[in-house]
């Protein structure tokens, strides 16, 4: 029981920290609902048990795994569900859409406020651009998304 309360405790502060980001851009009503899919029980049980479960993950976790695919087909603002696998083995990069790709930031910078990573006041985007200078290599992104993402963040 203690794993689902502190699932619970991360995910209300994680959707806090995003909702507070997305009114700065206007986006109110995705400020409100971001990240609900985490409280259906498809995604909520295999999140606490991956990351507050007594036996951490190995890496290997099929039902984590599956919870994390529904999330990303359920929510727009990850770059994820913007890509289309091809019959022929190729993706597609779709561009991602105005709204989708600010909460994707939010979501990003909500996530290090959550963790406990602030940026200074003079430089939000600092420990967010951080980040994604690590991960960017790993993310699918359509060019004109990406050039929108590092003009936000200010990534030369």
């Amino acid at each position: 029981m203690k794993k689902y309360i502190k699932y619970l405790k991360y995910l209300t502060k994680h959707k806090w920290y995003v909702m507070l980001e997305c009114f700065k851009h206007g986006l109110y009503w995705r400020g409100i609902i971001h990240d609900n899919s985490k409280f259906l029980p498809s995604e909520f049980i295999p999140y606490s048990r991956f990351f507050y479960g007594d036996n951490k993950s190995t890496g290997v976790d099929k039902s984590f795994d599956f919870a994390w695919l529904l999330h990303q087909k359920r929510n727009d603002h990850h770059w994820q569900w913007w890509i289309l696998p091809e019959d022929d083995g190729g993706v597609k990069k779709i561009p991602m859409s105005n709204d989708s790709l600010i909460e994707m930031i939010c979501d990003w910078v909500g996530a290090g406020k959550a963790q406990g990573i602030y940026s200074p006041p003079d430089d939000i985007y600092k420990e967010t651009r951080t980040w994604y200078n690590k991960n960017k290599h790993k993310m699918k992104l359509n060019y004109d998304t990406r050039r929108k993402v590092e003009a936000i963040l200010n990534v030369s």
